[in-house]
C-alpha cells in the first residue's frame, strides 16, 4: 500500500523536518511514502482560508481515495489500534491511502465530506509541524507493530 501525506505550508523548525526525514526514511522499508506540501494560506481567517486550503487538497484528491484526515474532532486511538486500522486497509486491498493535515483553520466541510475516517492524535492543540512529525513516527510505529518488530513496548 502508498501512502501519501498532503499537508499544509512547509515544515519551519529543522529539527523537526529532520525528524520527519528520520521517520519517513524509516518507513520506507514498510511502504511508499510521499509528501504532498500544499500552499499555505495563513494570510486568510477562518472560512476563507479553509475554502482555498480545501481548492489545493482537490486538486489531489480523487472521487474513490481513501482520505482520512488528521483533525482535532477525529477517534482517539492508541498506536496498537491505529496499526490495526493501517492493517485493515492492507488487508482489503488499498493500494493508496490518504492522510491529510489541515492549516490554522482546519479543514472546510467540503473535504470532510470527502474523508472516510477523522483521526484525532490528542484533544491537546499541537503546532502543524509537530503533528506532521508525529504522524511520521506513528506510522513508523504502525508498522513495527504489524510486523511484530521490537520497536513499540506494551
Amino acid at each position: 500500500m502508498k501512502i501519501t501525506v498532503l499537508w499544509i505550508g512547509k515544515t519551519s523548525s529543522g529539527f523537526v523536518q529532520s525528524g520527519i526525514e528520520h521517520y519517513f526514511q524509516r518507513l520506507k522499508h514498510y511502504v511508499e511514502i510521499k509528501i504532498i506540501e500544499l500552499p499555505d494560506v495563513s494570510n486568510g481567517k477562518g472560512d476563507e482560508a479553509t475554502k482555498r486550503e480545501s481548492a489545493e487538497l482537490k486538486k489531489h484528491i480523487h472521487p474513490n481515495d481513501h482520505l482520512w484526515l488528521l483533525d482535532e474532532h477525529g477517534d482517539e486511538f492508541n498506536s496498537r489500534e491505529f496499526a490495526a486500522l493501517l492493517q485493515k486497509k492492507m488487508n482489503a486491498g488499498t493500494r493508496e491511502l490518504k492522510l491529510a493535515i489541515g492549516g490554522a483553520y482546519g479543514f472546510h466541510h467540503t473535504i470532510g465530506e470527502l474523508s472516510e475516517r477523522k483521526i484525532s492524535f490528542s484533544r491537546m492543540t499541537f503546532p502543524h509541524d509537530l503533528i506532521r512529525l508525529v504522524l511520521a513516527e506513528q506510522l513508523y510505529r504502525a508498522h513495527t507493530i504489524i510486523k511484530g518488530e521490537k520497536y513499540h513496548h506494551d
